[in-house]
């Protein structure tokens, strides 16, 4: 679509939120050397508890689920009938799946290669190159929900994210096993020192509240300054109240127990309220900026690169650290407060910044040569299937990492590509 033919200010705000999600990333990989060699990757959070504040910025997945249910509600709302709700999502499903292939079937030949020559540097980002393909799968879930969620808003207006904060605190409340208004003071502890349970049911439950959100704002139930400045003041004492009862400050999870993201807990929904307030309050400015055709042609380039982007920016950590080695540069800057820390960071994202350019242009050129797939007839049948090879794939590679997780889910994303895209005589 042309520039003029969007409304460029949700295009913008993605387009922030990826580039956000990409430095945030780039950041947080901190290389280990020895003896010159890249020997390990540690993560920023690990090594450092106040990097824990940062993720209240870096964490800005709510914003991305929230403007793209603004975007595509309307687009939705307009379908009738399950088939053409159906061949909606196909499409979506199909704009994840074909990238996705290109990405994977490198992955696995670069596994091919790096076990055939003995090399070490995909062993050591094995699990950091598929570990974002969490969000496609929580962004497709989501969105399978959006036909649910607008009926929901239809019907229940703002309540309906009413009820999902409810559910979700309903959840935590069941995982931290509280019995008594007592035990709300260490809420947050008891959450987090027990295992998810039931509450993984977060999974679904508080990620579905941005988008309910998105759709509230899509259809004015919110508007105009007050309203953010509102919204950011419930942020912040919704935080305060969180982190006072033990949930931890991080917005990212860097295992598997312990934190605000698997599952999802209240304190997350915290962020949210933040975010979707900023977006209030900057609407007036940003959209006076945004009116010129300069701004809106350079956020309609990056709208069209942002898959490719956020798919491919962790593969340039490989060429970045290789450089790295054999320049001898300090891409391992020790730890924060050590000499040379800040400076290491920035000249190992300048090294993959470097690196991501070539990337993207070889994607890009390749993806504009094939032709462009357009989802079947929205049967069910063929939707179903589609979508469940499509979530193995995506699954296995991030379960398995590089290899044999790309292998594996090569094939099945392919399959779910073919699927979604015909429909079988």
């Amino acid at each position: 679509m042309t520039p003029s033919s969007r409304d460029p200010y949700p295009d913008a705000l993605r387009a922030g939120a990826l580039l956000l999600v990409v430095l945030g990333h780039w950041i947080a990989t901190l290389p280990r050397m020895a003896d010159g060699v890249l020997v390990d990757t540690d993560h920023l959070l690990a090594a450092w508890d106040a990097a824990g504040w940062l993720t209240w910025v870096v964490q800005v997945v709510p914003l991305f689920v929230f403007v793209s249910a603004a975007v595509s509600a309307d687009g939705v709302a307009r379908r009738v009938g399950q088939g053409a709700r159906a061949q909606w999502w196909a499409g979506r499903a199909l704009g994840l799946a074909r990238p996705t292939v290109t990405y994977l079937a490198v992955l696995a030949a670069l596994a091919a290669l790096s076990w055939l020559s003995g090399g070490h540097l995909l062993a050591v980002f094995d699990r950091s190159l598929t570990i974002h393909l969490w969000f496609l799968l929580m962004l497709l879930t989501v969105q399978a929900l959006l036909s649910w969620c607008l009926r929901l808003d239809a019907r229940l207006r703002l309540g309906a994210v009413a009820v999902l904060v409810v559910v979700a605190g309903v959840l935590d409340l069941l995982r931290a096993g509280a019995t008594s208004p007592g035990a709300l003071r260490t809420l947050g502890q008891l959450v987090t020192e027990r295992p998810a349970g039931i509450a993984w049911l977060n999974m679904l439950v508080v990620w579905l509240i941005p988008q309910q959100l998105g759709i509230a704002w899509k259809h004015g139930r919110f508007r105009g300054p007050a309203a953010g400045a509102g919204l950011l003041l419930l942020g912040a004492a919704w935080l305060a109240l969180a982190i006072a009862a033990g949930y931890p400050v991080a917005m990212v999870g860097v295992t598997l127990a312990g934190n605000n993201m698997l599952p999802p807990t209240l304190a997350l929904i915290g962020v949210m309220w933040l975010q979707v307030g900023l977006v209030l309050l900057c609407e007036p400015l940003a959209r006076r900026v945004l009116a010129g055709r300069a701004p809106a042609r350079a956020i309609a380039v990056l709208g069209a690169l942002g898959m490719p982007l956020y798919l491919w920016h962790k593969l340039a950590e490989l060429p970045a650290a290789w450089l790295g080695e054999r320049l001898g540069l300090p891409i391992d800057a020790g730890l924060p407060g050590e000499p040379g820390f800040w400076l290491g960071r920035a000249g190992w994202i300048a090294l993959c910044l470097a690196m991501v350019a070539p990337v993207i242009a070889l994607v890009v050129r390749f993806e504009l040569r094939r032709d462009r797939d357009v989802p079947g007839s929205g049967r069910l049948a063929d939707v179903a299937v589609g979508g469940l090879a499509l979530y193995v794939g995506l699954a296995a590679a991030l379960a398995l990492g590089a290899w044999p997780g790309a292998a594996i889910g090569l094939v099945a994303v392919a399959v779910a590509s073919w699927r979604l895209r015909t429909s079988p005589r």
